[in-house]
Formats: structure tokens, sequence, C-alpha cells
């Protein structure tokens, strides 16, 4: 039976990957924006609270139960920067060009280069759940200047593999997906889903 569940997102790359990796489970994925749900506040300082307040609101407004992640890339040298702001480092209304511009701009002169990205993914039944189910997971590599490769968004472009010798934009979409912070979380909640039934 195919359940319905919405994803509390309208980046698209977002979008494109929870369908890929929740394919074999027989969600229906349907976006937040294809519902009309206008994008939650996220005004909490750290991931888990704004996946945990995009999903009571995905789910508030259709009835169904929502799923939602924040998540974002962490440097060490700028303590943790940009961190949840991520998505909108350079400003509300930049792209995915300009954050990368500020966060070398910013890392001008550090020479440490680590960096990892976090996610934070959050599945409710309802908007009220009292027992949302709550995943967090951490993928490391480090931040480069060049970008190179031509998959993938947001940071990865810039986000190096060491031990791949490859940046995850220079992953296939399988191979990015079977590491990253958002497969990571996507295999251990679909984990806990096998134990709740």
């Amino acid at each position: 039976m195919v359940q319905k569940l919405v994803l509390a997102s309208n980046n698209t790359g977002k979008v494109r990957e929870f369908r890929e990796l929740l394919l074999p489970l027989n969600f229906e994925i349907i976006s937040q924006g294809e519902l009309g749900i206008p994008s939650a506040e996220e005004p909490h300082h750290t991931f888990v609270e704004n996946a945990l307040a995009k999903a009571r609101h995905a789910s508030a407004a259709s009835g169904l139960p929502a799923l939602a992640d924040d998540s974002g890339i962490c440097v060490h040298a700028l303590n943790g920067e940009p961190g949840v702001y991520s998505a909108r480092y350079a400003g509300s209304a930049c792209n995915d060009l300009a954050n990368n511009q500020k966060l070398i701009a910013s890392l001008r002169e550090h020479s440490n280069r680590g960096a990892h990205y976090a996610c934070a993914l959050v599945m409710v039944q309802s908007a009220g759940d009292p027992e949302p189910l709550i995943v967090q997971t951490r993928w490391y590599g480090q931040f480069i200047d060049e970008a190179t490769g031509s998959h993938g968004f947001g940071y990865d472009p810039h986000f190096f593999l060491p031990k791949l010798g490859k940046t995850a934009a220079e992953l296939e979409p399988a191979e990015k997906n079977s590491l990253s912070h958002r497969g990571q979380a996507l295999r251990e909640l679909i984990a806990q889903l096998q134990k709740r039934a």
C-alpha cells in the first residue's frame, strides 16, 4: 500500500534525492510546494529544531504525515558556520554561487579546511505527533576554493572527499546517496520505521 508523505521542502535537488532514496518503501513523496504550502519559518539555532518545525508545519497544513530535513555545511575553522544558515549564508535572496563565494572569502585567512555536512531528519505522523522520529548524521570532508563537478547542488562542488579524491559534485547520484549525510539519515530513519512496524 502506497502511503502519501509530504516533504517539507521546495528545494528541487532535495525533492529529487528523497524520491530516489524512498522509492523502495512505497511512499508517494509530495513536495509541500505541490500542495501550495508555504515554507515554514526557521528561527532556531539547531538543525533538529528547524527540521521539527518544518515537519509539524507541513503536516498541519496538509493533514498528512510529513518528512523534513534541515541540513547544511559546518566549517570547522569558522566555529561551525554557516551551519543552519547555509542556504542563506550570503543573504535571504542569494543563490548557491553567492553562498560559495562568501564562504571562500570567509576562509581566505584559514589553513584548516575541515568541514562536514550535517543533517537532521524528522518524520511526524501528524502535526501534534508526541514521538517524532529524529535522526542526526554527519558527512566529513574539506571545503576547497575551486568548484569541481556538475552533479549535486549547494556546496557540493566545493566539498572535497579526500578518501575518494573527488568532490560531492563529482559523484554519480547513486554513489552520493550511499555516502551523504542525507543518505545516512534516511537509512537510519528507515531502520527506525521498520522497528515500529
